[in-house]
């Protein structure tokens, strides 16, 4: 198995597993590797270190566990942002600008939704004072990612 260090046109990072690295070419000139932040298909292979395995080394000293600092890019925290929001709302899919109609104007529960709408739909739904902001998911929420 090759992990490989990824990176996309727009800077984004990401690791990738191979079967080897013929497979991870292969699904390159496919367009089969996409960056989970964009999806931007321009993807270039970083500098990777080797893992070597010794068999006959000696285990390491201990040493105090570190803690691992929170990855904080830009991307990352969008990242969770966006989980986040996913976590506390109900996805109601193309029915979204009915059900915020429906609880503006009191003839559904409020809650938190999410779903789609097209921009007419969505400009609509400010000018009758429904509060609605666009939110672009990347492909790579749609499941779960490593």
């Amino acid at each position: 198995m090759k992990v490989l260090n990824l990176q996309c046109a727009h800077g984004h990072g990401f690791e990738g597993w191979f079967a080897s690295n013929e497979a991870f070419e292969t699904q390159l000139a496919g367009g089969l590797v996409s960056c989970p932040i964009c999806s931007d298909t321009a993807i270039t292979k970083l500098l990777t270190a080797p893992r070597l395995n010794l068999g006959s080394a000696k285990p390491p000293a201990e040493t105090p566990a570190v803690p691992v600092a929170e990855n904080n890019s830009p991307e990352a925290r969008w990242m969770r942002a966006v989980r986040e929001v996913m976590a506390k709302t109900e996805d109601v899919g193309e029915r979204f600008a009915d059900e915020a109609r429906k609880m503006h104007y009191g003839e559904a529960e409020e809650r938190g939704i999410r779903g789609q709408a097209t921009r007419e739909e969505a400009q609509t739904l400010l000018e009758e004072g429904i509060a609605v902001f666009s939110l672009p998911l990347p492909p790579a929420l749609k499941e779960t990612l490593q």
